[in-house]
């Protein structure tokens, strides 16, 4: 296929070919520019087309259009860095609360269906870590000093992992779910009116154009009614719409008492998980000074020193050989 492409291409004079793509450039810029200023062309009836026509001067042809002002420009770049920034923090506290992707999938499945777990729902690590200890503590014996220990450690195991699960509980309660609302509510509806805000500087903006095409008075007349009505309409919505903006600050100060209530149910894990560990090392401790002298007793090598010890007093023991005539 391309050997006759190319021959076929070797056979066209170059002044050919390039006619050729001239007027295949040509034939292109002028289909595109009468689709995009299809006004030029036709007329459109419905506000639908104005505001389609209006769109795509502004993006291909560099249309005039309405701009904000410098203060609004600012509330709107806050919102999307507010809103960036609070997706971001709500995603790593999850993270850090459950590490697990999956497990966090399956919460949120069971969040949006309402659903209940069986059984109040899975172990966490600690509980899990605890559960082990004390399976073993019971099968080598809790009377014996390995099997004291690890009952111990799985009793501290298990109070950690209540605590952890509280904390959990804590801030999901108080730190994620007002987060999730704020970004599920305000956000959401602050999204809502700027494409709302949007849609009418597009219609002003075309009623403007339409204003600067018409030629007789009659249509000037209607087309400057046409502008003040789209000129009202923007201005209420671009107040709406800052008003919302404005209470993005509101929404921060909130966001400060979530991440305070946060930080207290932190330090109260870590204090509590502080006591319980301190707790356990005092009685681990305990434990050990009383099992050393047992274990130093029957160590390998109090038993070997024991039995070189014997060896020795068994030799000391015989008689002295005075000549080699003592041997017969």
């Amino acid at each position: 296929m391309f050997s006759k492409t190319s021959g076929f291409f070797s056979k066209i004079n170059k002044n050919t070919l390039y006619l050729i793509i001239q007027h295949c450039k040509v034939r292109i810029n002028y289909f595109i520019k009468m689709h995009i200023s299809a006004s030029v062309f036709l007329k459109p009836n419905t506000t639908f087309e104005y505001l389609f026509f209006q769109l795509t001067e502004e993006t291909f042809l560099k249309a005039e259009r309405t701009e904000l002002d410098a203060n609004f420009e600012q509330l709107l770049q806050r919102a999307d860095k507010t809103e960036e920034h609070t997706r971001r923090l709500l995603s790593c506290i999850e993270s850090y609360l459950q590490p697990n992707p999956t497990v966090r999938m399956e919460e949120v499945f069971y969040e949006k269906l309402e659903l209940k777990k069986d059984g109040g729902g899975r172990m966490n690590n600690l509980e899990s870590l605890a559960q082990a200890m004390n399976d073993a503590s019971e099968e080598f014996g809790t009377s014996t000093p390995y099997g004291s220990s690890l009952q111990k450690v799985s009793h501290t195991e298990q109070k950690l992992g209540q605590a952890e699960r509280e904390l959990v509980q804590q801030c999901a309660s108080q730190t994620l779910l007002p987060i999730r609302r704020f970004l599920e509510g305000d956000m959401r509806t602050i999204q809502k009116e700027r494409k709302v805000l949007n849609s009418k500087r597009l219609d002003l903006d075309a009623c403007k154009s339409r204003l600067k095409k018409a030629k007789s008075a009659e249509t000037q007349q209607a087309a400057e009614a046409d502008v003040r009505v789209a000129q009202a309409e923007f201005d209420k919505q671009a107040e709406i719409t800052k008003l919302l903006l404005e209470g993005i600050q509101t929404a921060h100060n909130n966001q400060l008492k979530c991440i305070r209530d946060f930080v207290e149910a932190q330090m109260s894990f870590y204090a509590q998980a502080h006591q319980l560990m301190a707790d356990l090392q005092r009685e681990l401790s305990g434990s050990l000074s009383d099992v050393s002298p047992a274990l130093f007793a029957t160590s390998p090598n109090a038993s070997r020193n024991t039995l070189i010890n014997s060896n020795s007093a068994g030799v000391n023991n015989l008689p002295p050989l005075n000549s080699p005539d003592d041997l017969k």
